[in-house]
């Protein structure tokens, strides 16, 4: 079965409406059939969480933390010393790199997974390392 780790970005192109909600939008209906599974780490989870609570306040980031909760994506609270360290080396070459991109690409690489994301700025040189798999939605 196909497995996606989505960013942060993914879910904000959804409920924004942005360019590239579309492919977002395909990859849950191939998730609630069955087709593939979708993670998210909840650093991803607070990155979202946070960047609604402070545009639009507490009950709508309730809102929107409760829809994904209750979506087909499996919220990934684990903060193994795998996990960690892949997020470590990660950032140790990537200096720039956000903490909660390191975590997204580190969740992606222990799961085997492929990182769904429109980040080109922060992961354009991840990508061309060759180490995990990419699906840009824009």
């Amino acid at each position: 079965m196909k497995k996606y780790v989505f960013d942060a970005c993914a879910l904000i192109a959804l409920f924004n409406d942005e360019d590239g909600a579309d492919v977002i939008e395909s990859l849950l209906t191939e998730a609630s059939a069955n087709e593939c599974a979708i993670a998210m780490n909840k650093f991803n989870l607070f990155e979202i969480y946070y960047g609604y609570l402070v545009a639009n306040g507490d009950e709508f980031a309730e809102k929107i933390l409760g829809m994904i909760k209750d979506s087909v994506i499996s919220i990934s609270d684990r903060f193994t010393d795998e996990l960690m360290r892949e997020a470590g080396k990660t950032k140790q070459v990537y200096t720039r790199m956000s903490l909660a991109d390191s975590m997204a690409l580190a969740q992606a690489k222990v799961d085997g997974a492929t990182l769904v994301t429109s980040d080109h700025h922060e992961l354009d040189a991840v990508e061309q390392a060759g180490s995990i798999r990419f699906l840009w939605f824009r």
